[in-house]
């Protein structure tokens, strides 16, 4: 999928053509939510003491699943509150959609249920169809000093520099179909749709870029254009689900 497949060089180039001070710093990013998941197996755990015991084993246990049940009271609202907009998120899940949410790098986002997360490098996640290789979503993110995605143009303009430099090999021929902006929780979003047309395929695909956290994001999804009436509808979900987060 050449469209996941492009070195730092072009992004590196297109940056620096743009102006926009930033260097472009791939990182591999890899989401758990490994503080819930140890509570869960600690209790499960706690329950599976040996049979069998002295009355005096019986007194002890008892009092340490006392303890146990009241050290989990006084922690779960706090392991819940510090997931609530994670968890908020998760529950407005459409059907037949699953949640990303990555706390570490601040976003989330929604992909259609049976896609399988891949690794490609130069990307922070990618998930895709495996039997359509080309109906796919795509995170990136580089650092940047710019505070808000209006600092680098226009939506046209940023998109058709992204297009042309970073989401669509030279040798393909793209067409920017239409690009708007909105507004997110007090942050700008630049959203648009694109075609590009390469010898043996053309994918149709839309894409959302936003600034926060010093970080660049660009979330990129897409499908073959004969796939296209079928998947616009899941493909404008995913890219109206992404969403940025303080960290």
């Amino acid at each position: 999928m050449a469209s996941l497949q492009h070195s730092p060089s072009l992004h590196q180039t297109w940056l620096s053509n743009a102006s926009t001070q930033v260097d472009f710093m791939p990182r591999l990013g890899v989401y758990r939510n490994a503080t819930f998941q140890r509570g869960i197996s600690f209790l499960v755990r706690a329950e599976q003491i040996s049979t069998a015991p002295s009355t005096h084993q019986v007194l002890t246990d008892r009092a340490g699943r006392r303890q146990l049940l009241a050290m989990w009271t006084t922690l779960a609202p706090w392991i819940l509150l510090s997931d609530q907009k994670y968890a908020s998120f998760a529950a407005e899940s459409k059907k037949g959609f699953l949640a990303v949410m990555d706390k570490k790098d601040g976003y989330s986002f929604l992909y259609p249920f049976g896609w399988q997360e891949v690794a490609i490098e130069g990307q922070d996640k990618v998930f895709k169809d495996v039997i359509e290789p080309l109906e796919s979503v795509s995170v990136n993110m580089i650092p940047t000093s710019k505070q808000d995605i209006r600092d680098l143009g226009s939506p046209q303009e940023v998109a058709e520099t992204l297009i042309k430099k970073v989401l669509a090999p030279p040798s393909q021929k793209t067409k920017l179909v239409e690009a708007k902006e909105h507004d997110e929780d007090g942050k700008a979003y630049y959203t648009f749709e694109f075609i590009a047309q390469a010898p043996n395929y053309t994918r149709h695909a839309l894409s959302t870029i936003c600034i926060g956290n010093g970080r660049f994001y660009t979330l990129t999804t897409g499908a073959n254009e004969r796939r296209w009436g079928k998947m616009k509808d899941k493909l404008q979900t995913v890219v109206d689900s992404f969403n940025i987060v303080n960290v």
